[in-house]
């Protein structure tokens, strides 16, 4: 019941973030989850016998979302830019810091792990503002969405009615294949479904003021809401769903060596919220990749 009325609270919250929050908003909440992240993967981290650079992890972080929003009016190759010098020359600054340490047999796997951070948790969540704020963008991360919360509810709810087969039971013992079937079933068909009615879901939202009207987008010059082909669509759900699902066990695994259920406690029924996001940590860059390729398609006529 917990992780319902927490789902509850927290989904519109998100999807009234996602319609109505201007970027520097999203941007801060988007920065906030990562550093709560943070803070829980040093913990798990610390359960390994290494004490990553928690200081310098925010910092680094932070500084990615930063280069993001400072170079806006540069265009996106100064975007990209900036970001790749963040990531580029963080780990050596990262080693220069180790040279403080006063065991220096922890000093390479301690800023190891501080740079991972970057990459496993920083860089997905500054992925999600940047598929936000592409043209339309709604409609790239409602479908990560849905492939992501619909298959992880159908997973839950099957696995544990009908689930019989353990799927990685060393990593996470309560997943089933059928729970694991389950989930891309289901994703496959409500994404399908979305990105087949985006039109008159975009206009329904617009009645609602969540969305600008679509015709006057249509007057500006922009084509009208599109219909990707459904294979397509399929093939896109599908593919960032199995992604989601390894996020998932990827977080288990980490979670299982440290020795510890939860990451965290801060979400009632969810336990941290590193828990909470796993599997958006890895659908998230996939589905950047899988849009940047085919996003045309979902959004436009």
């Amino acid at each position: 019941m917990k992780r319902i009325l927490t789902a509850l609270v927290l989904i519109p919250l998100v999807l009234l973030a996602v319609f109505r929050a201007p970027l520097w908003l999203f941007l801060i909440l988007c920065l906030m989850t990562a550093l709560l992240c943070l803070r829980e993967y040093a913990s798990i981290t610390q359960a390994y016998g290494m004490e990553p650079f928690r200081l310098l992890s925010y910092l680094y972080t932070a500084a990615l979302f930063v280069m993001y929003y400072g170079t806006q009016d540069f265009g996106g190759a100064a975007m990209v830019s900036g970001i790749l010098l963040v990531l580029l020359f963080s780990p050596f600054l990262l080693l220069i810091a180790c040279m403080a340490r006063e065991d220096l047999k922890q000093a390479l796997p301690s800023a190891a792990m501080s740079y991972l951070s970057l990459a496993y948790i920083g860089l997905p969540l500054l992925i999600l503002a940047i598929l936000r704020d592409t043209v339309r963008g709604w409609v790239f991360v409602l479908f990560t969405f849905f492939a992501v919360w619909v298959g992880d509810t159908a997973a839950m709810y099957v696995g544990k009615s009908m689930g019989r087969h353990k799927l990685a039971p060393r990593i996470s013992p309560g997943k089933t294949v059928e729970g694991t079937v389950a989930s891309l079933v289901f994703a496959v068909a409500v994404c399908t479904a979305f990105a087949h009615y985006v039109p008159e879901i975009a206009t329904g939202l617009a009645r609602i003021h969540l969305l600008d009207d679509p015709q006057n987008s249509v007057l500006a010059g922009m084509p009208p809401y599109g219909r990707p082909p459904l294979w397509l669509a399929a093939v896109v759900a599908a593919v960032i769903n199995v992604a989601a699902q390894v996020g998932d066990l990827v977080e288990s695994a980490l979670k299982r060596g440290a020795g510890v259920k939860d990451s965290g406690n801060i979400l009632p029924g969810h336990g941290g919220m590193l828990d909470r996001i796993d599997a958006l940590l890895l659908a998230l860059p996939v589905a950047f990749l899988l849009f940047l390729a085919y996003g045309r398609q979902f959004v436009a006529g």
